[in-house]
């Protein structure tokens, strides 16, 4: 009789080596270059919308292009620092509390998207009052761009076989090196499809069809709602982290923890960016 172990081990993980090249010392990981690509990406596609003044109201862009290539700066900080104080508060408060050298340690563990969220989200605040500029249409131009991002960091975290998913038995479940003997969801292209390519579409849609940047917030609410509903459905799949694990009887995990009140905030943020809009008719 066909066993649960012969049965779960169905494909080997693809032999990539994390490391890109080295240049004496210093080594170019595929998980910095998705950092550097999606914000770079990012900042194009941004830049884009920007200038196109037929998605603006009254064909008034809220800002200008330059204007956004400063915030660049801002955007990478608020994601890198706020990614990783959040990985620690959320996932390795403990570890890092018994060993603080840990905190800045980024090969033990990593970063949080809702981390790199608030960080992000800060960096907005205070560049938008700083420079004057309309708070949630900056919101909604950051939000339309940050699934490129999502995109491809979870790619990365596949090639460093990293956050894989729970035991499957699916033609397409993978063997991952530090995932034991058996085959696993390849829960970081299901994030990499819905986080990244889906909601990315979803967003476009929005932005270039139905003119929604007309309406400051609506994209920032969707963009939220979209992750949140993406996160929590591939949460069902994702192995929690070892040092967490299930919370609230075995089945809940710190990723939906996180995700239900960006889900609410989202719900929140649509539905203030209506009424707004229904008051200024």
């Amino acid at each position: 009789m066909e066993t649960i172990a012969t049965r779960l081990s169905i494909l080997p993980f693809p032999d990539i080596d994390p490391v890109i090249f080295t240049i004496g010392p210093l080594a170019v990981h595929w998980y910095g270059l998705a950092y550097v690509a999606g914000i770079l990406l990012g900042w194009f596609y941004a830049r884009r919308i920007v200038q196109n003044a037929s998605l603006w109201h009254k064909g008034t862009p809220a800002f200008t292009p330059e204007q956004l290539d400063d915030f660049l700066l801002w955007a990478a900080g608020g994601i890198v620092l706020g990614g990783r104080i959040g990985y620690i508060l959320f996932y390795d408060l403990g570890s890092v509390i018994e060993n603080p050298i840990r905190a800045v340690e980024i090969w033990n563990g990593g970063m949080s998207f809702h981390g790199g969220l608030l960080g992000t989200t800060l960096a907005i605040i205070v560049f938008a009052r700083k420079n004057a500029i309309p708070l949630w249409s900056l919101f909604d131009v950051v939000a339309a761009v940050v699934p490129i991002g999502l995109f491809f960091g979870r790619i990365a975290n596949f090639i460093n076989g990293e956050l894989w998913g729970r035991l499957s038995s699916m033609p397409w479940a993978i063997v991952f090196p530090t995932g034991g003997p058996f085959a696993r969801h390849p829960s970081q292209l299901y994030e990499a499809a819905l986080e990244g390519l889906l909601l990315l579409s979803l967003l476009a849609y929005f932005v270039y069809r139905r003119k929604a940047l007309k309406t400051p917030g609506l994209v920032t609410g969707i963009f939220v709602c979209g992750y949140a509903a993406s996160r929590i459905f591939v949460e069902f799949f994702r192995e929690p982290d070892a040092q967490i694990g299930y919370l609230a009887g075995g089945w809940l995990t710190m990723g939906m923890v996180l995700s239900l009140p960006m889900a609410l905030a989202g719900i929140w943020a649509i539905a203030r960016a209506r009424r707004a809009a229904a008051a200024a008719a």
